[in-house]
């Protein structure tokens, strides 16, 4: 499958360490919070737990926001829409906490209770401004 994310998309997901609006729903309801993440070739990575967790186990179906201001003043925004998998895997949640963590300041092993949410993009949009 060929990846839904424009390059120039790509380029700002990965240009520096922002916070990402992680969306996702429950009953017929939508729940939105900030995150951290990781993003690569398609496939975006988060560390959660609590209502999120809980919320993609119930329905796969998410949306991710990351928009950087500067001064008040949007500059660009990436919409991320797919599908999200819950990995059970300690390895592959550590290898990850060493992806994501140190991008945001925090050792790897904090926030150990987190647990590895994969996004596999079906689609993108980007906007600058």
């Amino acid at each position: 499958m060929s990846n839904p994310v424009p390059a120039a998309a790509e380029e700002l997901l990965t240009s520096e360490p922002l916070m990402a609006h992680f969306a996702t729903c429950s009953g017929g309801n939508p729940h939105v919070a900030p995150v951290w993440y990781h993003y690569d070739d398609g496939v975006l990575e988060v560390l959660t737990t609590g209502r999120k967790l809980r919320n993609v186990r119930e329905n796969p179906r998410v949306a991710v926001s990351v928009q950087k201001d500067e001064g008040g003043r949007a500059r660009w925004m990436v919409t991320l829409r797919g599908t999200a998998t819950v990995v059970e895997d300690e390895d592959e949640t550590r290898a990850a906490a060493g992806r994501i963590n140190p991008k945001y300041g925090a050792d790897v092993d904090e926030y150990a209770e987190n647990v590895l949410v994969r996004v596999d993009v079906g689609s993108a949009s980007y906007q600058t401004y």
